[in-house]
């Protein structure tokens, strides 16, 4: 896939000289400090490519900095020699050891390559720049490459611990794009995301010099290291944001996302965020998403998980459990919708009864939960909540009807 940058014909310009990271004044860690990626369950040094600072790859990306790390893949920025600007670049643990799981997030962005346009929703859609393999000492690596983001709303929201919410315009306006976003992916992709959580909605970086102030800051103050059988491993910079600079939140990651033209009915989702179909094994689509968001607003904007799916007889998560929290909160399931669950069985009786071996919670009802809200506004905050968290998929709203909530448009949709 070629860069849509370099495609649109925007910058001619003779390409960048790389600029020099010998700078050694930075920390070595010693050897048996555990750090970034070593810290993951499965860690495996030779599934991971050992990158450098200052390294380029594909003869076009110079790495600056290392933005994180996850179980599959490591994120830099780089300079992009090419387009004079900055880029982000995701580089995935070996080839043999990922298996299809590359090929498939970089389909789903060629399904989003090829969406309307002209949908409002494009804009709030993480895109893919470019795609390249770098060869390493134990395999080959793939790598896509992205517009460069700010932090992620979960990084956003641990800055003031204490508050640990949104205020009420923030996430008005957080909402309307995320609903773009899903409306362009269901409607103009055919995609489901299947995995909205905090860490999977970003904010766009608006100023191209803050992205040049974080390189300088590198190589003027390197970032802490260490060195194990020859591989550097770096310590993630953490990006000292300018908030001025930081544009409209963005969704990313779809690792997880899947196709809505095909039929599905395995787990997915965050556990506290699945939807009951998901739980019950109901075949499911793209309205997963819907309730997903529906469970996120309390997180995002009550500090607190609406659902958490633990069961008290043994501190782990169970389903069991996770729809007796549901049935507190919206009354037991519509029978009809319990008859489409390959596990209806072990929850519920033929007549539709509880029989799953875990209590039911007493009954609270959405409209008597505890918000930051009073009067006609919680009243209407409530209604948007009722609107996503609704027992069959049919009767949830769609991201499309969503975005035009009456609670969005009074708290932030004037400010977007």
């Amino acid at each position: 896939m070629a860069s849509l940058r370099w495609a649109t014909g925007l910058c001619r310009r003779a390409p960048l000289a790389p600029r020099s990271f010998s700078n050694l004044r930075y920390d070595l860690i010693p050897s048996s400090v555990i750090i970034d990626e070593e810290t993951l369950p499965d860690y495996r040094p030779e599934t991971f490519y050992p990158v450098r600072l200052g390294e380029v790859f594909a003869s076009r990306y110079q790495i600056v900095a290392k933005l994180g790390y996850g179980s599959t893949s490591t994120a830099w920025l780089a300079r992009d020699l090419h387009e004079h600007c900055h880029v982000a670049v995701k580089v995935f643990a070996r080839s043999s050891f990922m298996g299809s799981y590359v090929n498939h997030e970089r389909s789903v962005y060629q399904r989003i390559s090829e969406g309307p346009p002209s949908h409002p929703g494009r804009g709030s859609v993480r895109q893919l720049l470019d795609t390249f393999q770098l060869e390493g000492p134990d395999g080959e690596h793939q790598c896509l490459v992205h517009p460069p983001l700010f932090e992620t709303l979960l990084t956003f929201l641990a800055r003031n611990p204490a508050v640990g919410r949104l205020p009420k315009l923030m996430l008005a306006v957080v909402l309307h794009r995320l609903f773009l976003a899903l409306d362009y992916l269901h409607n103009g992709c055919g995609i489901i995301h299947a995995d909205v959580r905090l860490d999977n909605i970003m904010f766009e970086c608006s100023d191209e010099s803050a992205l040049m102030r974080f390189e300088q800051a590198e190589l003027d103050h390197p970032s802490p290291r260490k060195e194990v059988n020859g591989r550097v491993i770096h310590i993630t910079r953490m990006v000292d944001v300018d908030t001025s600079a930081m544009g409209w939140p963005i969704l990313c990651d779809f690792g997880s996302a899947v196709f809505a033209d095909k039929l599905h009915d395995s787990y997915a989702q965050p556990r506290q965020y699945r939807a009951p179909e998901v739980v019950l094994k109901v075949p499911w689509g793209h309205k997963i998403d819907i309730w997903n968001v529906g469970c996120l607003i309390w997180d995002i904007f009550e500090g607190r998980n609406l659902f958490d799916g633990i069961d008290p007889k043994d501190s782990a998560y169970r389903g069991r459990a996770h729809l007796a929290e549901m049935i507190s909160l919206l009354g037991p399931p519509p029978p009809e919708f319990i008859n489409r669950g390959d596990l209806k069985d072990k929850f519920f009786s033929e007549s539709g009864e509880w029989t799953a071996d875990t209590e039911l919670l007493p009954p609270k009802t959405l409209e008597h939960l505890e918000t930051s809200l009073e009067g006609a506004e919680k009243q209407l905050f409530l209604q948007l909540m009722n609107k996503m968290l609704q027992w069959a998929p049919e009767d949830r709203k769609t991201a499309k009807e969503l975005a035009k909530d009456p609670w969005i448009i009074k708290n932030g949709l004037g400010c977007v």
